[in-house]
């Protein structure tokens, strides 16, 4: 869709998300971000997110999607972001042309060499993928599919979540 068009389905929802204190969060568009008062996700391909920390500002939400650890040196960039998303954890339709899977094993190497949040996306499917990802060392995980190409989204979404709070709860009985 145009900016504008973009624009007005972002305003609308932020506006529908206020009442529940649901941040708002728009792909790749920054300045589409700034005129709705969003935070904003980029990729690699994107702005660079020490550029949309400026725009934005610096109480704005600002996530990255880190497709290979080396992307981690770059300290400019790390510092202005919220968040950090591992992406791919596993290859996925919604994105085919994405990066090669990191795996778990991929997340876990994100997480040693950051304490940026950090979510997984890709692939998260099922509540086994996402316990792995959650004990791979990801604070939580983003899905399209798993829920929206659910045939009842509300009872999958609710199923991811719990894997996602019992495994966070497991993860920090551990001493």
């Amino acid at each position: 869709v145009s900016d504008d068009e973009l624009l007005d389905q972002a305003t609308r929802l932020r506006d529908a998300l206020r009442p529940y204190g649901v941040p708002l969060v728009v792909n790749d568009r920054v300045e589409v971000a700034r005129r709705a008062g969003a935070g904003v996700h980029v990729g690699i391909h994107d702005m660079r997110p020490a550029d949309a920390r400026a725009i934005l500002g610096p109480g704005a939400i600002v996530g990255w999607s880190i497709e290979d650890e080396s992307q981690l040196a770059d300290t400019e960039q790390l510092a202005a972001c919220s968040y950090l998303a591992a992406s791919p954890v596993w290859s996925t339709p919604t994105k085919p042309d994405a990066a090669p899977p990191l795996g778990p094993d991929g997340v876990a190497g994100i997480r040693m060499r950051t304490d940026v949040p950090l979510v997984g996306i890709g692939g998260i499917n099922n509540p086994n993928r996402v316990a792995a990802v959650i004990a791979a060392g990801a604070d939580g995980v983003a899905v399209v599919s798993a829920v929206f190409g659910a045939p009842q989204p509300e009872a999958a979404a609710r199923e991811l979540r719990a894997a996602v709070d019992a495994t966070l709860a497991e993860r920090s009985a551990i001493p």
